[in-house]
């Protein structure tokens, strides 16, 4: 037999969307661009941005993927920060495979957004 229930607390990729603000998803685009880009201390400001628009709005499905990009995103500047030789720019000082995972996280947030899981 056919299930024919909602699932109200399992929101669907277009009621993700729907409750992102354009300037968070923009905002998510940046972060890779920024990174790859080389303006890694410049990332602060979407990834800010982004993760106070998920918790604020409360979309518990991106939580997890929030907090992993906020994390890795923490312990790059953590690092750079705790280095008496540091460089002067974090895009310097970060690990490629830093990098790479920052990336990674940010652009599963985005899959998460924009594919509907099954």
């Amino acid at each position: 037999m056919n299930d024919t229930r909602t699932t109200a607390n399992q929101p669907t990729a277009g009621s993700i969307r729907q409750r992102l603000p354009r300037f968070a998803i923009i905002s998510a685009w940046s972060i890779p661009v920024l990174l790859v880009g080389q303006f890694a201390m410049l990332a602060i400001v979407p990834i800010v941005a982004l993760a106070t628009v998920i918790v604020r709005r409360r979309i518990h499905p991106l939580f997890p993927y929030a907090g992993a990009l906020v994390g890795l995103y923490a312990t790059g500047i953590a690092i750079w920060a705790a280095r008496p030789d540091r460089a002067q720019s974090l895009s310097k000082d970060l690990h490629p495979a830093l990098l790479t995972a920052i990336v990674v996280a940010s652009l599963a947030l985005l899959l998460r957004t924009y594919l509907r899981r099954r």
